[in-house]
């Protein structure tokens, strides 16, 4: 048996344990497989346990229920309970998410959406330097970064020992350290501008697939739509910070913007590939930025009629808006 095999059955074995002891008796339950954790039926009832980024699993356990015919859902996870909890509230479908302590699953309660920190005023000091080199300047939560249409090519920084502010050049941590291991002797601003004019290449849309264009897909989205907003029938389109801080920039989560449309301001969603919790992600944005409407916007072979199945079920629902011609 293979370590993934083994994992999902000890998976399996727990949640059919804590339905169990949460429902007294023994109750019939139909297990069903559910990568990332397990997941078993009660009745018409969907019980879902995340294990694997319990964060980033409400879509998916949601689009198991609902391809299974249940009449609600029950999530269970040991820890971002109250996002998840959060984030149910904005269904129309009937979701209680649980939060396990030991053989007990306990009620979530929902977090409130996070403050994001000032950016320092030391920090913004450097903006104009990513400007000149040609990088677009992004804060989110705190964090001065500048992107190249969407990926990250520099960020500013306290330094771990001596706490000075500098501009770090290069895609993602590792980089940006081999980057100064490198070529600490430069000024930041040429260093920066070389980097910016070699990523360009790459990430233009209609670029030829290559490492640099396949990360961070969805803020390539994102900046396509800030440069060209009639695509979502916008006059104006803002980059603004998402409802949660990014955990890195390999893994591909959804972006965020703020479109202008017919003088209202709409929430944008940006993903890419197949996410199932793009969905989830939408409508707490939608509620960090404050505005009635959300456009869930994906490229066009990305828009399943699974995605728009939950896109329906949100509270007001998130309308999916196919994107044609994404490389």
């Amino acid at each position: 048996m293979t370590d993934a095999a083994r994992l999902a059955r000890l998976n399996a074995v727990k949640l059919a344990a804590l339905v169990r002891d949460h429902l007294g008796g023994e109750p019939v339950l139909s297990p069903g497989e559910y990568g990332g954790g397990a997941a078993l039926l009660h009745g018409a009832e969907a019980w879902v346990l995340a294990d694997a980024s319990p964060e980033r699993s409400l879509g998916g356990a949601l689009a198991w229920a609902i391809r299974r015919g249940a009449s609600s859902l029950h999530l269970v996870a040991d820890h971002a309970t109250g996002v998840l909890a959060r984030r149910a509230t904005w269904f129309s479908f009937p979701i209680q998410v649980w939060h396990a302590e030991g053989r007990a699953l306990l009620p979530a309660v929902a977090e409130p959406l996070p403050t994001p920190p000032e950016v320092p005023a030391a920090h913004r000091e450097l903006e104009p330097v990513m400007v000149v080199a040609g990088a677009v300047p992004c804060v989110e939560h705190g964090v001065l970064a500048g992107e190249v249409h969407g990926l990250e090519v520099c960020r500013v920084v306290d330094d771990a020992v001596s706490g000075a502010v500098r501009l770090e050049v290069g895609v993602g941590a590792h980089d940006r350290e081999a980057f100064l291991m490198l070529h600490g002797d430069r000024p930041t601003a040429d260093a920066l501008a070389e980097v910016v004019a070699a990523v360009a290449v790459h990430r233009r849309h209609g670029a030829a697939s290559h490492p640099l264009n396949r990360l961070a897909k969805e803020r390539a989205v994102r900046a396509r739509l800030v440069a060209e907003p009639s695509l979502v029938g916008a006059e104006r389109v803002v980059a603004v910070a998402p409802p949660v801080p990014r955990p890195n920039l390999k893994d591909p989560v959804p972006c965020v913007a703020v479109a202008t449309v017919g003088g209202k301001d709409v929430t944008v969603v940006c993903s890419a590939g197949v996410d199932l919790d793009a969905v989830p992600f939408a409508v707490d944005a939608r509620a960090a930025t404050g505005s009635g409407e959300c456009r869930l916007v994906v490229p066009e072979r990305d828009a399943v009629a699974l995605q728009r199945d939950l896109a329906a079920l949100a509270s007001p629902p998130v309308e999916v808006w196919p994107l044609a011609d994404v490389s």
